[in-house]
């Protein structure tokens, strides 16, 4: 078996909840009672439930799908509607137009992600379902003031993803969109701060959020100090280790 107790979980997951069966029915599917599913579900860690028939049971029903050429079902996005029921084309589920945050008028929301966490947001996003790298340029263009008439293309969208540190794209419209859209989205999925962004508004609620200027030319430091970049992006100066 190559998959581990809780990638096996996760292929449940998906699966029911994104159409495959209903719980009952994957139950009779794989030959296991309620009670013994329940009992492997609600076990975390890689090898946390490995003696229960649900985890060998349900590894052989995803290979044997896998060998049938069967692919892990996809969960529809659900799409705006007009008066006559047709399909407008607008992803409901990553509609945030009615969400306001405090600054967005102005185009000046207070930022408490790093440049590479909004990477890695993105990365995830864009392998969403339906979801295009030209129609969340759309969406992105849609957080700046309606004032502003910014319109973000794909190839800045690309030039962020490229770069790597915490603050490298810190001026770019891609960070600010980006960040502006998946708090937004947070706030619709009712979802609570996660204990990186908590750190983030600790580490820089006092400079009213990451700094989104563009740092140009060195650092003036003293002999034998060391300019120190941690994870939140903050700079620091540190006296080397000979003096």
């Amino acid at each position: 078996m190559t998959d581990s107790c809780d990638q096996i979980r996760t292929k449940i997951n998906t699966f029911i909840n994104n159409g495959g069966m209903k719980v009952g029915e994957f139950q009779r599917a794989i030959g296991v009672t309620s009670s013994s599913y329940g009992n492997f579900m609600k076990k975390h860690g890689r090898d946390a439930g490995e003696q229960s028939s649900v985890y060998s049971a349900a590894n052989a029903f995803f290979r044997m799908r896998e060998l049938e050429g069967h692919k892990m079902p996809r969960k529809k996005a659900k799409k705006e509607t007009d008066a006559d029921g047709k399909e407008t084309g607008k992803n409901l589920d990553y509609d945030v137009s009615d969400i306001h945050l405090e600054g967005g008028d102005e185009g000046e929301v207070a930022i408490y992600d790093t440049c590479d966490d909004i990477r890695r947001k993105i990365a995830a996003h864009l392998r969403a379902p339906g979801i295009t790298q030209a129609g969340f340029c759309r969406a992105l263009s849609a957080q700046f003031p309606a004032s502003d008439g910014r319109k973000l293309s794909s190839a800045q969208l690309q030039a962020f993803q490229r770069k790597k540190g915490p603050v490298e794209g810190n001026s770019s419209g891609v960070f600010y969109a980006a960040y502006v859209f998946f708090e937004k989205l947070r706030i619709k999925q009712g979802k609570k701060k996660s204990k990186a962004r908590l750190e983030m508004e600790e580490v820089w609620g006092d400079e009213g959020g990451v700094d989104r200027e563009l740092q140009r030319g060195g650092y003036l430091v003293m002999r034998g100090e060391e300019v120190v970049q941690d994870r939140y992006g903050k700079v620091s100066f540190v006296r080397g280790r000979d003096w």
